[in-house]
């Protein structure tokens, strides 16, 4: 199990300074907001809160890992097709690459593809930019792409067509 936890990188998305007033002035604590994944399909996120920023980002990296799902990428380095996600007030549009395209995406997405282990993706983040809504967002839009063998399983089809299909289509 040990060391499972040596292969997971940790992406720090957002850190914040809450202040809580009370009877004598205020109180600091800071929260921070984490991407974590394998580098080969699995990923999550969670935000952890903290008197000191080094505590807060081990909390939210320990609850990030509990956290882990699988997302299906086309060759390791692509998604397999392009897919719209929401959360809140922000949306995200991701779409497939060809190898050598690289990560074109801002902050907080950039986190989760890296953490993913995507190579090859371009994004667009609409309307809000609040990271955990555009994180939130990534992953809603990322847990509806699926794999052609999903697909062709549920069509009762071969892989074949459903993959010969993709390349007519463009």
């Amino acid at each position: 199990m040990s060391r499972e936890e040596v292969a997971y990188t940790e992406k720090l998305v957002a850190i914040n300074r809450v202040a809580k007033v009370v009877k004598g002035g205020k109180r600091f604590s800071f929260s921070a907001l984490v991407v974590v994944g394998d580098g080969r399909g699995r990923v999550g996120y969670a935000s952890g809160k903290a008197r000191e920023v080094a505590d807060a980002v081990k909390k939210a990296s320990d609850r990030a890992k509990s956290t882990l799902i699988r997302i299906p990428l086309r060759e390791g380095v692509t998604l397999h097709h392009d897919v719209v996600g929401r959360f809140g007030a922000g949306k995200v549009v991701l779409r497939a690459a060809v190898a050598g395209t690289g990560i074109i995406a801002g902050g907080a997405m950039r986190a989760v593809f890296e953490a993913l282990g995507l190579q090859d993706v371009v994004s667009k983040c609409i309307g809000s930019a609040n990271p955990h809504n555009m994180v939130r967002a990534t992953l809603q839009a990322l847990q509806e792409t699926f794999s052609p063998k999903v697909i062709a399983s549920k069509r009762g089809k071969k892989i074949s067509e459903i993959i010969s299909r993709r390349s007519t289509a463009k």
